[in-house]
């Protein structure tokens, strides 16, 4: 498990350095990535406040631009 969740940061990673691009590999990363912090959130009020870093929430605005163009 451990190594998939590290697949996806790799995979957000170069799309935010520009190695990659930003495609739907980058948006299920994101999503699966998601998912993940929404869980670790429920784990312990300390983690309510961890969030993306703004350029992640950057790539997700783009993601909703693309999908409503």
């Amino acid at each position: 498990m451990y190594r998939d969740m590290e697949h996806h940061c790799t995979t957000v990673l170069e799309s935010l350095n520009g190695s990659r691009s930003a495609d739907e590999q980058t948006f299920a990363s994101i999503g699966l990535l998601a998912d993940k912090l929404q869980t670790v959130r429920k784990l312990h009020p300390a983690f309510m406040n961890v969030e993306f870093s703004p350029q992640v929430q950057a790539l997700i605005e783009q993601e909703q631009i693309l999908a409503i163009s």
